[in-house]
Formats: C-alpha cells, structure tokens, sequence
C-alpha cells in the first residue's frame, strides 16, 4: 500500500465516521417528518378515512414541488435556512438540514406508497368490526405495510448516503468532500478509488440490513 495512503488513512476514518453522521441524523430526523406525511397524505386522499380533497392536493403539490428540486441545487438555495437554523454552511451539521429537506418528502412518497398496498378488503373488515381510524392506521395498515415499509426506508437511507457524499461540493465533510478535495481537485487517484469503496460498502451494508429485516418482518 502507498506509504502516503497509509498515513491519510486516519482522515478517511475521519470523513466516514462523518458520513455515518450525517446519514443517521438526516435519516432520523427525516423519518420523524416524512412518516406522519405519508400517512397522512393515504388518509386525506379522496375516498380514505379522512377524505379531504383540497388538503390532498396541497399537500401532494408541495411534496411534488420539494421532489422536483434536485440536491444540489436545494442545497445552495436554503443556505439561509441552513444559517439560520445551524449558524453556518460548513460543516457536518449544516449537510443535515438540506439532506432532511430532500429526504422527508421522499420518504414521505415512500411511506404513501407502502401504506397503499394494503388490500382494501383489510381496511374494510376492521371497519366492520368496529375499529376506530387510529386503529385501522396504527393496527392495520402500518402493520400490514411493515415489510414494505423497512425496504422504502432503506432505499431513502441509501439515496441519503449518495446526497451526502454531493454535499461534499459545498464543505459538507464526509467522504464526498475528502473525495472532491484530494481525489478530484489534487488529482489523488487512490484516495478517490478507496472513498467511493467505502461509499459501495456503506450501501451494500445497508441494503442486506433491510432486506433482512424485511424478511424477518414477513415472517412474524
């Protein structure tokens, strides 16, 4: 191994670490956001529990809206926020607002999309029994999309870690910005080679942790 590899190796442990940060306080916080709107987005929509078409449509439109932005340019164009709830535009903290902007609405389409594949006929026979909207919600549909549910959240968590790694262009720290700053700008080939390594590792740990959970899920 390239004796200078070797010695920057504490920097690349460094810059993961900062990485697994960011990914797990975005996820986190985007998950506290995106899974109440996507229940509510199933639940107003127009024939649900709680039908409300013109709620329906502005919330769908502004979920569509933030979607429609991609990252990197949601992530220049909220510095202000970012500032102002953070105090700056550099650094790990500050990634984390614009990675929960673009990520809780995705979650969000997500969670819709889960909680729509319950069977009707499901949703029906607990309201033939008697159940309560919360129960047919918290009993009902989010157990019987569960499954479903882990594999959406998963794949957010990996979009979540390829959006930290753009957010290096703008000092976000992580692995991003160690492969900009050495790999891409001082032409350091094998530093770039052994972030983007890390980055396949990072998403390949995730995805067989959902798909086993997942199926665990199922089997219960």
């Amino acid at each position: 191994m390239d004796v200078k590899l070797m010695e920057f190796w504490p920097r690349i442990l460094d810059a993961t670490l900062q990485t697994l940060q960011m990914v797990g306080f975005s996820l986190a916080f985007s998950l506290i956001l995106g899974l109440p709107l996507g229940i509510i987005l199933v639940i107003t929509r127009p024939g649900n529990l709680y039908g409300n078409k013109p709620f329906f449509n502005v919330l769908n439109g502004v979920i569509n809206f933030l979607r429609s932005i991609p990252f990197i340019i949601l992530l220049v164009a909220i510095i202000p926020f970012t500032r102002l709830l953070i105090g700056t535009t550099i650094g790990t903290a500050a990634a984390i607002v614009p990675l929960v902007v673009f990520a809780a609405p995705y979650i969000a389409r997500l969670v819709e999309s889960s909680l729509l594949e319950v069977s009707p006929g499901v949703i029906e026979a607990a309201e033939a029994m008697g159940a309560k909207p919360w129960q047919i919600i918290f009993r009902v549909m989010v157990p019987e999309a569960f499954s479903s549910l882990i594999l959406n959240i998963t794949i957010a968590t990996i979009g979540i870690v390829g959006a930290s790694a753009m957010a290096g262009f703008v000092g976000g720290g992580g692995l991003g910005d160690l492969a900009i700053a050495y790999g891409y700008q001082r032409f350091e080939t094998d530093i770039m080679i052994v972030t983007v390594l890390l980055l396949v590792l990072i998403v390949q740990l995730i995805q067989s942790l959902g798909n086993t959970l997942s199926k665990t899920s199922r089997r219960r």
